[in-house]
């Protein structure tokens, strides 16, 4: 039989799929995750704030801390080789978990497979969120089998539930996945003609019934009902719109948002030049999830899921319209089979290569170093000023794992500090209002922020300060070190 083209393109999607994932681990969250899996592998469940003077004490809900512990574990084994592991095998599962629900030949699977990859990658890093984004690749598989092959494996979904809740607060996704199914279904019964491929109504009760052992299941965590608040607390957060990019709409003018609009206009072009038309459950998850990634550009990821199996059903359906569809060759020439062979070595060849290239370690430490505050760290670490630290959001989290001795003023868990505390810190980074009482008042003797940070030039020009960082053995073009030489009363 031989290696056919058909397979060839199947692993050609799995080699490509592997070099859109393999990335530089370069996010700042990436690292007060580290930390907190080490603690947690040290002393135990997290239930109060460990890593911050400013909330030290203050009761967390670490909803992440089996995924915490898994990205330890792959830290402890390789380091950032580790972490680029990580990410790339949840990215590939997650997207290759779609496979069996896209429709249509294996090249149109591919193509609208890695359509959908380009769209998530914006925002895949090495954090707990890739769990998430994994988990909802196999709960898509899950209720699509059901509802369009008759396969029934809901009862996977619950002890899924009950695995997600330990390991990240992404676990929502699978209720709006539920949510859609149910609503489109029964919408479907009451709207639709023809009523070919929706599932029965004693289906939907199985539905509704798998969701609430769902949600029973979610509540056997660590934390109990409190891990039930976490995504509803964590959205309601007014700071979190304002200044955190991923939690913003998403900013077209950046390249990386293109695929979005792209998967966007081929669902909507596709839809209205095949005559298949839409189902509501598809409709009704495609303007869910486009909503929600409209509203938080984090959800693109989420959006990309949901419409890549989709997109299949109408590109399928249009190009047997048009009577374009490829027909596969059942039977191929010796000659042909070594020379897909050929190929398929040279495929594998250029992904290593690939991805060999990103994981050097030149490479990342160019690219850490480049975008985390490493340089001002192992200054800290060398030459540590004594009382509490006030540091730049953006670098907390980096802090925390490479400085693990000085406890943080703020770092990415915007969970545990809130809209109030957080609010007050961005008006003391800007330089904004009363920066100095926030100083004075939570009793700070040295800042390590962005160099041209408002409070950076404030603090230049303010008695009572001294910069000692960078230096001429030093030099650094991103972070700035202040120390204080005198309290007020002494001013």
């Amino acid at each position: 039989m031989g290696l056919s083209t058909q397979r060839v393109m199947f692993f050609t999607l799995l080699m490509l799929l592997v070099i859109l994932a393999t990335r530089v681990p370069t996010d700042t969250d990436t690292w007060w995750h580290l930390r907190s899996g080490e603690y947690t592998l040290t002393n135990g469940m997290i239930y109060t704030d460990p890593f911050s003077f400013s909330n030290e004490g203050k009761i967390w809900v670490n909803h992440s801390w089996g995924s915490q512990i898994i990205l330890y574990t792959a830290w402890q084994v390789a380091g950032n080789v580790g972490l680029v592991l990580y990410t790339s095998v949840l990215a590939v599962v997650g997207m290759m978990a779609l496979y069996p629900i896209c429709v249509g030949t294996v090249y149109l699977r591919a193509s609208v497979l890695l359509v959908g990859a380009i769209t998530a990658t914006v925002f895949w890093s090495a954090r707990p969120q890739m769990i998430s984004f994994a988990l909802s690749g196999i709960f898509l598989l899950i209720l699509f089998q059901y509802k369009r092959n008759q396969i029934d494996r809901l009862w996977l979904i619950p002890p899924l539930m009950l695995v997600w809740g330990n390991l990240h607060a992404g676990f929502t996704i699978g209720f709006i996945f539920l949510a859609g199914f149910i609503g489109g279904e029964l919408l479907g019964h009451f709207f639709a003609k023809d009523k070919t491929g929706i599932i029965p109504m004693r289906g939907i009760g199985k539905l509704m019934l798998i969701t609430l052992l769902s949600v029973g299941a979610l509540v056997i965590n660590p934390y109990g009902f409190a891990m039930l608040r976490v995504p509803f607390d964590t959205v309601s957060l007014g700071v979190l719109r304002n200044y955190i990019v991923e939690w913003q709409s998403p900013d077209f003018q950046q390249r990386q948002t293109w695929a979005f609009l792209a998967m966007i206009f081929l669902l909507i072009g596709l839809s209205g030049m095949a005559k298949r038309g839409w189902d509501w459950t598809e409709y009704g998850l495609v303007c869910g999830t486009a909503f929600l990634a409209f509203m938080y550009g984090r959800n693109i990821s989420l959006f990309a899921v949901v419409a890549t199996p989709i997109l299949s059903y109408h590109a399928d359906a249009f190009l047997t319209q048009q009577g374009w569809q490829i027909k596969p060759r059942t039977r191929i020439s010796k000659g042909q089979s070594r020379l897909n062979m050929a190929l398929l070595a040279l495929l594998v060849f250029s992904t290593v290569i690939s991805v060999l290239a990103v994981i050097l370690p030149t490479t990342i430490d160019k690219a850490q170093r480049d975008t985390l505050p490493i340089a001002v760290a192992e200054f800290i670490a060398e030459n540590p000023p004594t009382g509490n630290m006030f540091n730049s959001y953006n670098w907390g989290g980096y802090f925390v794992f490479a400085l693990p001795n000085i406890p943080v003023y703020v770092d990415g868990r915007t969970d545990l500090y809130g809209d109030e505390f957080l609010t007050r810190y961005l008006r003391t980074a800007l330089g904004q209002n009363d920066w100095r009482d926030v100083l004075t008042d939570d009793d700070i003797s040295w800042v390590v922020v962005e160099t041209g940070s408002g409070l950076a030039r404030h603090l230049a020009e303010e008695a009572g300060w001294s910069q000692i960082y960078p230096t001429d053995d030093h030099p650094d073009e991103k972070a700035v070190i202040f120390v204080r030489t005198s309290t007020p009363e002494e001013e």
